[in-house]
């Protein structure tokens, strides 16, 4: 994990996202409040379901997911996060989850104390109104996943999560020309999509055959970027991004 300085904490939230509207004094607030920085061992839960939530949490590097299990203790993913994301803000005013929350790979994560959030919002409801617009964003991101594991085939939701991750991927900087490092397994990408994890073998194996994209070594490349999305039926606006030339400008600020 690299070091951080003064200034990068909040670098990635909400960049390519309305991040060039939020305060600058808004945005120093954030990083004067952080309470830690934690680097976190690959396969570590964080938070489980119904424990209390004392404080929230900013994903800075790496993949974080959330997920249920059913009564045979087969995991769901039902939410996958990359860096810039808070993880867990509706727990500051709900006190608890209703689902559990881990690493995919290690990770190094922000934290505030819901005590300091409370202090730096109270004067600043600018600040209130884009915190709240994250949690929003997380809710527009579920409503897709109900849609995309109840009306996509196996190959539609494969090649829907993929065109989903490398969009928000790009939006933080961390995809470039279609290839971005996806730390999933076979397995993980089975409990994010509802399949099996021979039935994801085949899927994927069909869509490399297709020269649509590959997915090996942790690296996922994307070959055919419009056929991909057609397959998966995937358009972006459920994501709110900047238009292309403002996710270049915000981009350009955080290097």
């Amino acid at each position: 994990m690299t070091a951080l300085v003064d200034g990068q904490v909040t670098a990635k939230f909400l960049l390519g996202r309305r991040r060039d509207q939020m305060d600058p004094d808004d945005i120093a607030a954030l990083e004067r409040s952080v309470s830690a920085i934690r680097d976190l061992p690959t396969r570590r839960t964080l938070i489980r379901a119904g424990e209390p939530v004392v404080e929230s949490t900013l994903l800075l590097e790496g993949i974080l997911c959330r997920y249920m299990d059913d009564r045979a203790g087969h995991r769901q993913l039902v939410a996958i996060h990359v860096p810039g994301d808070f993880v867990d803000l509706h727990g500051f005013p709900m006190g608890r989850l209703d689902h559990d929350i881990a690493t995919i790979g290690p990770v190094k994560v922000a934290v505030w104390k819901h005590g300091a959030l409370e202090d730096i919002l109270a004067p600043r409801p600018k600040l209130q109104r884009m915190l709240w617009f994250s949690t929003l964003l997380d809710a527009a991101m579920h409503r897709e996943w109900i849609f995309r594991l109840g009306r996509l085939g196996a190959d539609g939701r494969v090649a829907h999560l993929i065109c989903e991750l490398e969009e928000r991927l790009a939006m933080v900087g961390l995809s470039r020309g279609g290839t971005y490092g996806l730390p999933l397994i076979q397995a993980d990408l089975a409990e994010a999509c509802g399949l099996t994890n021979v039935h994801v073998n085949r899927v994927l194996r069909a869509l490399r055959e297709q020269e649509l994209m590959t997915f090996r070594d942790g690296r996922v490349t994307i070959l055919n970027r419009p056929q991909l999305r057609v397959l998966g039926e995937f358009e972006p606006g459920y994501l709110y991004g900047n238009h292309p030339e403002k996710v270049a400008e915000a981009l350009a600020g955080a290097a």
